[in-house]
């Protein structure tokens, strides 16, 4: 199962992509889609036309986002919602629905730490997915959305396998 990870913002948009097949990782690609300082259509279009791009390249089979948190300043929360929003319309048109995560969950999912800093986030990527370098902060994030959402994909098929043996009639 091929799963791009999408972290929102509206400066930038960190995306990863892993292929995970039982509980085996594997790192396809990622970056960061910079949207400079431009009118807010044209950066929202960036957004949308670099997901769009990603996704149409990539043969990808299920999205994870990260959910907007509540900021201090609204104007933050607001913009942020319009990237995510931007992310969504680009995978929703290639047949996608996406999964959302809190990063509170994929923190947790992937350090183990609900309140894990950025450093100990992109140390733990580049750990479970073998890679050479650790991958900057938006891709990093990006990526452990994905590795959230192959784990959740994981519990998942092994509850539903129980729920069929338990059918079946048999014991666990």
């Amino acid at each position: 199962m091929r799963i791009l990870g999408v972290d929102p913002g509206l400066r930038v948009t960190g995306f990863g992509i892993i292929d995970s097949r039982a509980q085996n990782l594997q790192y396809i690609t990622s970056g960061c889609i910079r949207t400079g300082q431009g009118e807010i259509g044209d950066r929202l279009k960036t957004i949308f036309e670099g997901l769009s791009n990603v996704v149409g390249k990539k043969s990808v089979d299920e999205v994870a986002i990260e959910k907007v948190f509540l900021n201090k300043n609204p104007q933050t929360t607001l913009s942020l919602g319009q990237a995510r929003g931007a992310a969504i319309c680009a995978v929703a048109l290639r047949g996608l629905m996406p999964v959302e995560y809190t990063a509170l969950q994929v923190k947790k999912s992937v350090v183990g730490y609900g309140h894990a800093e950025k450093k100990q986030v992109q140390l733990m990527v580049q750990r479970l997915l073998g890679l050479d370098k650790v991958p900057p902060s938006d891709a990093a994030d990006a990526l452990a959305c994905a590795i959230c959402h192959a784990g959740t994909l994981e519990v998942a098929k092994t509850i539903d396998a129980r729920r069929l043996d338990l059918k079946k009639g048999r014991l666990i």
